[in-house]
């Protein structure tokens, strides 16, 4: 091999090897820093796509679990204002019966009727009641987003206790006064049976909304899985990198310092 003093093919070559070596070391010192496998898109370009789209359809199912649990939250408001009409209805039925009593006099059943009205403007005031400004007693549907898409939704709220006199519960609250007319009989059995069918919707849509909500906290974290797979780093196996660039970083120092030394040779030799 020829001596020279322009080229130093060896020192050239270390310094290569050197650089890429450093490179690599670095790399590794910040997936272990960061604790993920893709510090910049060029590590897996591909990668950080897939990752990105997970990531974000994880965050979405948390949110829909979120509207799901405010749901149920307006849907045990719900029940709890059903279950209380419930008892005033039954009070009113209760009234009634009292009020058909043929020993009672004029002055009697006009107590009677002073009760029922308070309880009419009770039970008009339970039909109107709100969950932060939404009625939960609305002639229409509310919809809540139930899945990480946006595209599943489920109706609650669709229950018009109180909409005129065409529902059993404004008819009983619309009647004018006690009597001994089957007409406000009948107006409280209908309500008694409406608000037992609105109980049972109720639970209902509870039920689906807890399983539905049970399905995105699944999904939520199957997603975060799948990410971290992707840009998780395995630490077992990138510290066994890191000790090897470490090392060869070391040993390309010393080689590279051990090459420029070469050129001591032809000093020599001019010395000469």
């Amino acid at each position: 091999m020829p001596v020279s003093i322009n080229t130093n093919y060896a020192a050239s070559a270390a310094a290569n090897n050197l650089g890429l070596s450093q490179s690599m070391l670095q790399r590794s010192l910040n997936r272990l820093s960061s604790g993920s496998r893709l510090v910049s898109p060029s590590d897996d370009a591909g990668g950080v796509a897939v990752s990105m789209r997970l990531s974000a359809q994880a965050k979405r199912s948390g949110s829909a679990g979120i509207n799901i649990q405010n749901a149920v939250s307006l849907l045990q408001n719900q029940d709890g204002a059903i279950k209380i009409a419930g008892k005033i209805v039954e009070r009113m039925a209760e009234l009634h019966s009292l009020y058909n009593d043929a020993t009672k006099n004029s002055d009697d059943k006009a107590l009677y009727n002073i009760e029922f009205k308070a309880l009419q403007t009770q039970l008009d005031n339970v039909s109107n009641e709100t969950f932060n400004g939404v009625p939960m007693f609305a002639s229409s549907s509310t919809s809540i987003i139930v899945n990480a898409n946006g595209d599943q939704t489920l109706d609650i709220s669709g229950k018009a206790m109180n909409s005129g006199t065409t529902e059993p519960i404004g008819l009983l609250i619309s009647i004018s006064a006690l009597s001994s007319s089957t007409t406000l009989n009948a107006a409280i059995t209908d309500a008694q049976d409406k608000l037992a069918e609105y109980r049972a919707n109720n639970g209902a849509e509870q039920n689906g909304l807890n399983f539905a909500a049970e399905l995105l906290s699944l999904n939520k974290i199957n997603l975060e899985a799948a990410t971290g797979r992707i840009t998780d780093v395995d630490v077992a196996e990138e510290s066994t990198a890191l000790a090897k660039w470490t090392t060869l970083t070391q040993a390309g120092s010393a080689m590279l310092a051990q090459a420029n030394q070469s050129t001591s040779l032809v000093l020599k030799l001019i010395g000469q």
